[in-house]
């Protein structure tokens, strides 16, 4: 049978042809993360407000310092909006060749992590979106964080 065919004969056969309820194997799926933040715009101005964060937090600043920031921001736009189901494609570095040499810590994570949250917070992003996308960034931290214990 040809493929179209069998996938036809499938659509019928489950009867996908007629009416769909939310019980439906193919019912619609839940919206992503992507779509549930906004989408690239929501995801680009919770980036920029988290770069300020960024540049304004003592406790981390010091290491962006020389960091090319056009290209930080892209890289983290690129890397959120990936993380978060959206069509967007992070090409740079691996987490932990990003970070080497860097010699950063839990308290050095935790800032970055907070400064986020402030972020999510001031742009009102619902707690469920919030947690999962720290939750995707914590992660990470296996990755970023040298505890002088093989990691980075």
């Amino acid at each position: 049978m040809r493929p179209f065919l069998a996938f036809g004969t499938c659509l019928l056969v489950l009867g996908c042809a007629g009416n769909r309820s939310a019980a439906s194997p193919l019912a619609t799926p839940p919206a992503s993360l992507y779509d549930r933040l906004g989408g690239l715009p929501a995801i680009t101005a919770v980036v920029d407000e988290f770069m300020k964060n960024l540049a304004a937090d003592e406790r981390i600043n010091a290491h962006f310092a020389g960091a090319d920031l056009p290209d930080l921001r892209q890289k983290l736009i690129d890397l959120v909006c990936q993380t978060a189901g959206g069509p967007c494609v992070y090409a740079g570095r691996s987490m932990k060749a990003a970070h080497q040499g860097m010699n950063l810590k839990d308290a050095d994570f935790d800032a970055v992590a907070g400064d986020l949250q402030a972020a999510l917070n001031k742009l009102n992003v619902p707690a469920r979106e919030q947690g999962e996308l720290l939750s995707a960034v914590g992660s990470l931290r296996p990755q970023i964080v040298h505890n002088g214990a093989g990691a980075i």
